[in-house]
């Protein structure tokens, strides 16, 4: 009968999960990093997207086309040459469109839909861990329940992005952990297949994400806490006699995983050495000069990333009144929540039964931590500055979540207070619930795109474009990798995937009206325009696109290209430069900078030229 209970408990998260993580997943625009996902998934390449000479919209999507001829070899060939990712969660995304074979209209969805499954999965994943680590039910269904609701999970859930499959080695990699923390305290030794398991995850999470090492050097820190606290008799042994860790079987198997890892993680050395687009795609990762603010960044960007494990109220809503209240609503959340969450996780360390599982957690979570600070500090490399890498510790701060959450739900009465202020009186039970109630808020918060907003917003450049110019466009880029040609494929995407009412309204910009009227109605026309979207109604009326290598030693030869380019499209026509960097003169092509000022959009500078006849 509890068994019973325990399954649908669980399945009620894994569907509190599932609607979550699915809810709205392709209405949000691809940014580059899903570009990338989606074109070497697919078996294509960046490389055959035109550079120096104007494109239309068909050539600069067709990375993007599904080819079932296209196999692993393909994968990996481009994937290895063009971008600097280990190729695991290639090679999967690559199976699972071959298991779909996707079109245009649910390619989106369909690249999205592995991560979030894999999402859904970490929930029955960390409810065993919890279990397992903590000897409690409790403490897993209060970890499967924060890891369904979590704004944190669901955002990774809901990109394009191996994130999910690396929190599940994460996870997998935690449970071999804990299983050699409690055989440490048993004074036993790991056993072989338990050895050889491990090694076996941790070379598929390297070979899932690089940053994945991080997740092994606070393991390692956290095996080290451990170690050292049973050393000096605190932490409770199998028996009265202090641990001989130094057993010859003991040390050697924790040995053997770390030979064992090690050989496994320098198999991609040479492959990532090689890669010449490794430090052009990470530089944004690297600090400039140490100035005061980039002292405080990376702790506030910490700080930013950790509360939206459990709260993330609408912040980046439009709405100033809404991000006001959403602002006050977290603050007063999080001013009640933090003093019970503390008080319970010195509880929790105190127990017996849960100490060893606090230890490792806290641990496990302080080191990479640590880890992040010391190549923010130490090194100038701002890990903070994407919260997304926080996926490398993400299950140990929801398993303590967990542990923290089962001793408020066991206590009869929690109380909240600061210093010497009244306290705030809440049944442990009702104080769960409403921990989760918030968490649930703040993902649908998240999947309706008012919280981990994408930086990227091409859906709100493109009516800029469409209200401006009544003649043809032309959008142009310097490019130096394909995050550049990610950039222009958003907009190209974007402008696709526009409602037919806006063809339509384009379509009455620059035709007869009657060439509209001649299909019956305008809503006849939505229904063909939507039906057939590589059709010449909604093709002919698409801008081009230009990728001009980016050429940092010689300026005047990529404001040379632009120039040629101009000169041998019909005028007239509008020029958008679109994060250009480069110095541009078109005053001998005849081109004007419009005067207006324009709304800033997110990813994208622009600026606009008119271009005449003469």
């Amino acid at each position: 009968m509890i068994k019973n209970k325990q399954l649908l408990l669980l399945l009620l998260w894994m569907a509190i999960a599932l609607m979550l993580r699915f809810a709205n997943l392709d209405s949000k625009p691809l940014w580059t990093d899903e570009f990338s996902t989606l074109v070497f998934s697919l078996g294509n390449s960046f490389r055959g997207v035109p550079i120096d000479r104007a494109i239309d919209l068909p050539t600069l999507l067709q990375p993007l086309q599904f080819r079932p001829d296209a196999g692993i070899a393909d994968v990996l060939n481009h994937l290895l040459l063009e971008s600097n990712h280990p190729p695991v969660y290639f090679m999967l995304a690559h199976w699972w469109m071959r298991l779909f074979g996707p079109t245009e209209d649910s390619l989106v969805w369909i690249g999205r839909s592995l991560p979030a499954l894999l999402g859904v999965i970490s929930v029955p994943a960390i409810y065993f861990l919890g279990k397992f680590a903590f000897n409690s039910r409790l403490v897993g269904q209060c970890a499967a329940a924060m890891m369904a609701v979590s704004p944190y999970g669901i955002y990774l859930a809901q990109e394009a992005r191996h994130y999910t499959l690396g929190i599940l080695l994460v996870i997998a990699s935690l449970f071999c952990l804990t299983l050699a923390a409690q055989k440490l305290q048993q004074r036993a030794p790991l056993p072989v297949w338990a050895v050889l398991i491990w090694i076996v995850i941790n070379c598929l999470g390297i070979a899932s994400h690089y940053f994945f090492v991080l997740t092994l050097c606070a393991e390692a820190i956290a095996l080290i806490a451990v170690i050292w606290l049973q050393f000096n008799q605190k932490l409770a042994t199998s028996n009265n006699q202090q641990p001989n860790i130094w057993q010859f079987q003991i040390i050697w198997r924790l040995l053997a995983v770390a030979l064992g890892t090690l050989a496994g993680g320098l198999v991609w050395l040479p492959v990532f050495s090689s890669n010449k687009y490794g430090s052009e795609l990470t530089n944004w990762l690297v600090s400039g000069d140490r100035t005061l603010l980039d002292g405080i960044n990376p702790i506030v960007q910490a700080c930013a990333g950790w509360i939206t494990v459990v709260s993330l109220l609408p912040v980046e809503s439009p709405n100033l009144a809404v991000v006001a209240g959403s602002a006050i609503g977290m603050t007063i959340f999080l001013l009640w929540a933090l003093p019970l969450l503390r008080n319970a996780l010195k509880t929790s360390l105190k127990t017996p039964d849960t100490r060893l599982g606090t230890v490792i957690f806290g641990g496990f979570v302080l080191g990479a931590i640590f880890l992040f600070f010391s190549f923010a500090y130490i090194l100038g490399i701002d890990l903070t500055r994407g919260p997304r890498y926080n996926f490398v510790y993400f299950p140990g701060v929801i398993l303590l979540l967990g542990a923290i959450l089962a001793v408020i739900y066991s206590t009869p009465t929690v109380k909240s207070r600061w210093f010497n202020l009244p306290a705030v009186e809440i049944s442990g039970k009702k104080a769960v619930m409403l921990i989760l109630a918030m968490g649930f808020v703040s993902g649908i918060t998240v999947n309706s795109n008012l919280g981990y907003r994408k930086y990227y917003k091409p859906d709100l450049l493109i009516p800029i474009i469409r209200e401006v110019s009544k003649v043809p466009v032309l959008i142009a880029t310097t490019q130096n990798t394909h995050v550049e040609i990610g950039e222009l494929m958003g907009i190209g995407l974007e402008w696709e995937r526009s409602s037919a009412a806006d063809f339509v309204a384009d379509v009455a910009d620059v035709t007869d009206v009657t060439d509209v009227r001649k299909k019956g109605s305008a809503a006849d026309f939505v229904t063909d325009v939507t039906d057939v979207r590589k059709k010449e109604e909604v093709k002919a009326f698409s801008p081009q696109f230009l990728l001009v290598k980016q050429r940092r030693d010689a300026p005047e030869i990529v404001a040379g290209i632009l120039d040629q380019t101009l000169s041998k499209l019909e005028r007239p026509l509008d020029l958008w430069l679109v994060n250009f960097r480069a110095p541009v003169n078109l005053a001998a092509q005849k081109c004007q900078l419009e005067s207006r000022q324009f709304p800033g959009v997110d990813g994208y500078e622009y600026e606009v030229y008119h271009c005449s006849r003469s």
